[in-house]
């Protein structure tokens, strides 16, 4: 019997077990409860600050109403964030320091140039090493018009030596995203010894842009006078400080992880990611799971809010395709 037989009877059985899984309720729409979410993430912060920025990283296809790149926008979700994050685009989708086939490149480009369109700012990072690689994602970036960011580190872990000086770099204080001509991709602190020399580091450069962690490795919290500091470029400009938050897995070394969880499990929590330990599958659209991404005194936004950044990066929007 051929091996595409056994595929199909393979896909049909995936198929009938997440159409009859009893947990998720049926005709859901998980885009749509994706968007709403972080719709509702975008209009409490902004309720704190109204120049709060919003950013999404990957999960393009949620500006199109319905998934397709010539479909019509999802206005409601476009106008309630201000850029989008791309990883991948030229280099790193099948493996670091690899170009992105073209298939892949051209389709998120069509979608990243539909949101663009809009005024929403993209902003891509490429996971390469070599030099030439990383010039030659700057300059692919720049003329499509994206701001981008090569990471030599997949862990995001480093400030790279390469370019020198860095792509875009000026002395302006920015303001928005839409002044930006740059960024610096840091949210893996551990290779600092402490809060203080992550700070040097980082007012060492002229990044126009942080996305970093709310929290050290050592899970305190940066405060608003720490935060403040790294809005300071060396060059005297001022830049704009952005802090990491996933909303569509689970992380167990966050302050929320409850050790019992591995053997009672809430019913929003799923299954561990294998690619990443310690990161676990949820059903963002429970309301238990968003409470604790936002809307209370102690959810993981009105820490970021406390601790005055400019905004918030917003990871694993695409959780949507995993229970498609």
């Amino acid at each position: 019997m051929n091996r595409t037989f056994f595929f199909l009877v393979f896909i049909a059985f995936l198929s009938c077990n997440k159409t009859n899984n009893p947990e998720i309720p049926p005709g859901m729409d998980f885009r749509q409860e994706m968007r709403d979410f972080v719709i509702n993430i975008s209009t409490y912060a902004r309720m704190f600050d109204s120049d709060f920025i919003v950013i999404p990283q990957n999960g393009i296809e949620l500006i199109s109403a319905n998934g397709e790149a010539d479909g019509p926008l999802s206005a409601s979700y476009v106008n309630s964030i201000n850029g989008h994050g791309q990883e991948d685009l030229f280099y790193g989708y099948k493996h670091d320091d690899q170009q992105t086939p073209q298939q892949d490149n051209q389709y998120l480009r069509s979608f990243l140039d539909k949101s663009g369109a809009t005024g929403n700012v993209i902003l891509v990072t490429d996971y390469c090493s070599t030099h030439t690689k990383m010039d030659d994602s700057y300059t692919q970036n720049h003329s499509a018009g994206y701001k981008s960011f090569a990471a030599d580190h997949r862990e995001l872990d480093n400030i790279p030596d390469h370019p020198n000086p860095i792509a875009g770099e000026n002395d302006r204080s920015i303001n928005s995203l839409a002044d930006i001509s740059n960024f610096l991709y840091l949210i893996n602190p551990e290779n600092f010894n402490s809060k203080q020399a992550f700070i040097e580091a980082v007012t060492a450069t002229n990044y126009d842009l942080l996305i970093m962690d709310l929290f050290f490795h050592d899970n305190t919290v940066f405060t608003a006078d720490e935060i403040e500091q790294l809005r300071n470029k060396a060059n005297g400009g001022k830049r704009l400080v952005v802090s990491y938050m996933s909303i569509g897995e689970a992380e167990d070394y966050r302050y929320y992880w409850q050790t019992d969880w591995n053997s009672n499990k809430p019913s929003w929590l799923g299954a561990e990611n294998p690619d990443w330990e310690g990161n676990y599958k949820v059903k963002y659209w429970e309301q238990d799971w968003q409470n604790i991404i936002f809307g209370n005194d102690d959810s993981y936004l009105n820490k970021i809010v406390n601790s005055v950044f400019d905004g918030v990066y917003l990871d694993i929007i695409d959780a949507f395709e995993y229970y498609e």
